[in-house]
């Protein structure tokens, strides 16, 4: 089903069509060039993003400089500064990060490479991490390298009830020192010891602050820690949300195509990538957004579940 009217060609509001991707998450947003928006056009997809979480743009053909100014139609632009794990190409535009296994004279253009990135929500290291992230693909190997997304808002409403009554005054820590593919990042020593890791705390059960609903946040498993449980306690609990969450039901997977725009929330959302050859080119140009420091609100049970968390 459309969310939104479909009149005529163009970019306003009243000509942009949104097409559920699945019945978990997702939506297609058909505006023409993300370019020629207007402002009634930004408040439908900002609203489209509320409802469906991932938004996908398909057969876009855009400049950097028009993908920044695409994102900061959506809000505060983040420039990465702990993304960096190793010597890289200087960055063209300060707000474009490249995620790419490309190098150039033996130099890396980005980051993460060609391997396999673990599922987790995006900066979750941080005191406050990002709102949405955005990638637009502009070379892609032949296969490989899909991205998947859990639906945290299900995740959560879907627990068996003596667990998710355990849950809304715990905190996890979310530890700092490795990024999404494990690599060490810059600054950081190695640590094996959760309870000891570097990170901030965050709540177990999030209350998002546009949607006034619950998603389980979890940010990425390694080195994670419950506070105040024994390390075996928090692994056991922890061990249990992390497959409870990445079950397929509450997941969509992506097969990118040349020129799509994929933007999505990590606030009730968590994603990985597959592997791909690593002989094989794959470039795609990042935008992140400021976010909000995590919070649960004990109000938020009685608003009921987010609308795509009853799928």
């Amino acid at each position: 089903m459309a969310t939104l009217d479909t009149i005529a060609k163009g970019a306003s509001a009243r000509n942009i069509s949104c097409i559920p991707l699945s019945p978990v998450i997702g939506a297609e947003v058909r505006c023409g060039s993300i370019a020629e928006l207007d402002a009634q056009g930004f408040d439908a997809i900002r609203k489209a993003l509320l409802d469906h979480m991932i938004l996908l743009f398909r057969g876009q053909d855009i400049t950097d400089p028009e993908l920044i100014a695409f994102g900061r139609q959506l809000g505060e632009l983040d420039n990465a500064p702990l993304a960096y794990t190793q010597n890289q190409k200087a960055r063209q535009h300060e707000e474009v990060l490249i995620v790419s296994n490309v190098k150039e004279a033996g130099v890396p253009i980005g980051v993460l490479g060609d391997a396999e990135v673990v599922w987790h929500s995006d900066n979750s290291y941080r005191e406050t991490p990002l709102n949405y992230s955005l990638l637009y693909a502009v070379e892609l190997p032949d296969a490989g390298g899909e991205t998947a997304f859990a639906n945290m808002y299900m995740a959560y409403d879907h627990l068996p009830a003596d667990i998710r009554a355990r849950l809304p005054t715990l905190l996890i820590k979310h530890d700092m020192t490795y990024n999404s593919a494990g690599e060490l990042r810059r600054g950081f020593e190695p640590v094996s010891d959760p309870i000891t890791a570097p990170g901030p705390y965050h709540p177990v059960v999030r209350t998002h602050p546009d949607t006034g609903c619950n998603a389980l946040y979890l940010g990425r498993r390694p080195n994670a820690y419950v506070c105040g449980l024994t390390l075996d306690e928090s692994e056991s609990l922890l061990d249990t949300l992390w497959a409870h969450a990445a079950q397929a039901r509450f997941t969509w997977q992506h097969t990118w195509k040349i020129g799509d725009v994929l933007i999505w929330d990590n606030r009730c959302l968590m994603h990985h990538r597959k592997p791909f050859d690593p002989a094989a080119r794959r470039v795609l140009h990042r935008l992140q957004f400021r976010g909000d420091r995590p919070f649960h609100d004990p109000r938020a049970a009685g608003r009921g579940p987010h609308p795509r968390a009853e799928s």
